[in-house]
């Protein structure tokens, strides 16, 4: 695994609101601290497991229709990514550090419905 700490790099690559995104076995992290945060890491971790049930490429190219679809009808970019369903799912769940242990294939589908 990799680690890269860029403040503006994750302004950029995640609309501005978030601290840490994980791709391909780098984890983006906007401060030296988040490393240790049990409740970021489980978030990203609940990512890599979308990622994988969708063969990574996939998600990234499901996750922006999601964000365009909702920025559409919000027009609100925070709203936007609150709203997509993989953000939905992690948020919903990151603070269960067993959530991954019992979570079914493709439970983010549980999580979409109309914006």
């Amino acid at each position: 695994m990799i680690i890269i700490r860029s403040h503006r790099l994750i302004e950029i690559i995640n609309f501005q609101f978030c601290k840490c995104h994980y791709f391909i076995s780098i984890y983006f992290l906007s401060s030296k601290y988040m490393k240790n945060n049990s409740r970021i890491i489980n978030h990203e971790r609940i990512h890599i497991r979308q990622q994988l049930e969708l063969l990574i490429i996939p998600f990234y190219i499901w996750y922006l229709i999601e964000f365009i679809i909702n920025y559409i009808k919000l027009k609100d970019k925070k709203k936007a990514y609150f709203s997509i369903s993989f953000e939905r799912e992690a948020y919903a769940n990151e603070n269960n550090p067993n959530y991954l242990k019992n979570r079914k294939i493709w439970a983010f589908v549980k999580f979409c419905s109309e914006v």
